[in-house]
This record gives structure tokens, C-alpha cells and sequence, in this order.
């Protein structure tokens, strides 16, 4: 399919199929999202935003629990909230409010995992913010290799970077990477290291990694 092209102040995504390459200042992106059972929605949310001036560029991938207008319902809500923070550099304000958001529906047993990014084109600097989802891979273009991006302890005490809605008041770490000129970063849901082999075992995020550097 054709690239999507950015506009300023916009959000694009939701929880529909997708097979796009997107376009923006500093930054190509390619989104692939396949519902289950080639259903019209699905319970994976993906959205891309950049703000004013083209200078902030930023990511969610997230899984929530549920499926169909639950889940479209939910995906409204968070295309509102990258709206309100698109100009904002530093994404911790956003992510309070995701968690709040999904707080709110926790009665309802909806709650999600989620990875928030944010890319600033001037430093080429990627903040990560990583709401109990599978973790990030990285590929090191000046090493030529993936490796997997993450904090290797929970910067904040108590309970911390658990998916949205479980807890109030939870913090969330933000891991920060600047990429180079051909780096590379895949965010991904769960049902990539569920895929089964032959032999019905999981590729799990260590088979993962060693696919990526085969």
C-alpha cells in the first residue's frame, strides 16, 4: 500500500486492520495490524501522532482485553488523549491520564498493556515507556544486531510498569535511547513470541530475538 504522509497535529490509527508505511520528520514507520479471525476490529490498538511543528513524533501499541465496540470505545478514548498531548515533549502526563482512563474502566474487567513512545526529532532521542508489554527490540545499526530494549530493573519502588487499569497511582519508568541513522525499532503485541512451531512450542521473546538476528 501507499505511504501515509503526516500532517501536522494529526493522529492516525485505532483497532482496524492496517498495512501502512507512515511518513514522518526524521522517522519512516510501517504498521502491520491483523485483527483475529480477519474480524473488522480487533483488541490491538495502534496509533501514530505528530505534533505542530514536526518535531515530536509518537507511538502507542497496545492490547486491551475485550473485543469489538468495547475495544472501539476504548480506542476513541485514546486517540482523545494523544490529541490533548500531542505537543507535549515529555509523555509521563499522558501516560498518568492513560492509567487513570483505564481505572476508570476497570469494573468493567477492561484494562490494557500498552508501549508509549516518543520520538524528538532534533536529538533523535526515544523515550519508551513500557505499561507490562512485551518489551521492545532494538536493532544497533552500527553493531548490526537486535537486542531487546529495556531498563534492566524497575527504576521506581513498589509496584511499577504494570499494564493500565490494575492500579491507581502506579509509576511508570521512562527509558530513553538515542538512534542512530538506520536504527531500527519494533513494538509489538503478544500474539508474535505466542506464535507456535510445528511442534506447538512458543517462539517466546528469546526465539524472537534469535529470528531477528538470523
Amino acid at each position: 500500500m501507499a505511504d501515509h504522509t503526516y500532517q501536522c497535529m494529526e493522529v492516525w490509527g485505532g483497532n482496524q486492520p492496517a498495512d501502512n508505511g507512515v511518513v514522518m520528520p526524521g522517522v519512516d514507520a510501517w504498521v502491520c495490524s491483523r485483527p483475529y479471525d480477519n474480524s473488522e476490529s480487533g483488541g490491538d490498538v495502534h496509533y501514530v501522532s505528530s505534533c505542530a511543528t514536526g518535531r515530536i513524533t509518537r507511538f502507542l501499541v497496545a492490547d486491551v482485553a475485550g473485543h469489538g465496540s468495547t475495544v472501539s470505545n476504548v480506542a476513541i478514548t485514546l486517540r482523545t488523549l494523544l490529541r490533548k498531548y500531542v505537543n507535549y515533549i515529555d509523555q509521563s502526563r499522558l501516560v498518568r491520564d492513560l492509567n487513570n482512563e483505564f481505572s476508570g474502566l476497570s469494573q468493567a474487567g477492561i484494562f490494557a498493556t500498552a508501549v508509549l513512545a516518543t520520538y524528538f526529532t532534533p536529538t533523535r532521542y526515544l523515550t519508551l515507556c513500557n505499561a507490562g508489554h512485551p518489551r521492545p527490540m532494538h536493532f544497533d545499526s552500527t553493531k548490526r544486531e537486535w537486542r531487546v530494549l529495556s531498563s534492566r530493573e524497575p527504576l521506581s519502588p513498589g509496584a511499577s510498569n504494570i499494564p493500565l487499569g490494575i492500579a491507581e497511582g502506579v509509576a511508570y519508568d521512562q527509558l530513553g535511547v538515542r538512534l542512530a541513522p538506520n536504527d531500527l525499532v519494533m513494538l509489538y503485541t503478544d500474539a508474535l513470541v505466542e506464535a507456535m512451531n510445528e511442534n506447538g512450542e512458543l517462539l517466546g521473546e528469546a526465539g524472537l530475538l534469535r529470528l531477528l538476528n538470523s
